[in-house]
């Protein structure tokens, strides 16, 4: 099954990131182009079909809301946070493999790497 799945996870609290804002683009050169703008599901993933199915070979990017997460859950954050918005840039090479993105954060830090699902 090719695409791109992502599951965002607030590991501070040990929750799944529900209704976090992830923004994904495609890129060429420094032009982007907005392949799907939502929030996370309350399982944690971004249900977007416009990355469900084949993507192209290229470079993409992928905005993770992390303070605007936090503050809409009540975690206090200093006026200026640490992390605001994480953007994860990434290449697909094989379009008919499938690419899975577990993106796992704090207010202080982050992992985003290529999962297995």
């Amino acid at each position: 099954m090719p695409g791109l799945s992502i599951h965002v996870v607030d590991v501070s609290r040990g929750v799944v990131a529900v209704g976090m804002r992830i923004i994904v683009r495609a890129m060429s050169g420094e032009m982007a182009r907005t392949l799907a703008d939502g929030r996370a599901s309350n399982v944690g993933t971004l249900d977007a079909a416009e990355i469900g199915g084949t993507l192209a070979a290229g470079d993409y990017e992928v905005d993770f809301h992390i303070a605007e997460f936090f503050r809409a859950a009540g975690v206090a954050l200093p006026n200026r946070p640490f992390l605001n918005v994480v953007t994860y840039r990434f290449g697909i090479d094989d379009p008919h493999q499938h690419y899975h993105l577990p993106f796992k954060f704090t207010p202080w830090g982050y992992s985003c790497f290529r999962g297995g699902a």
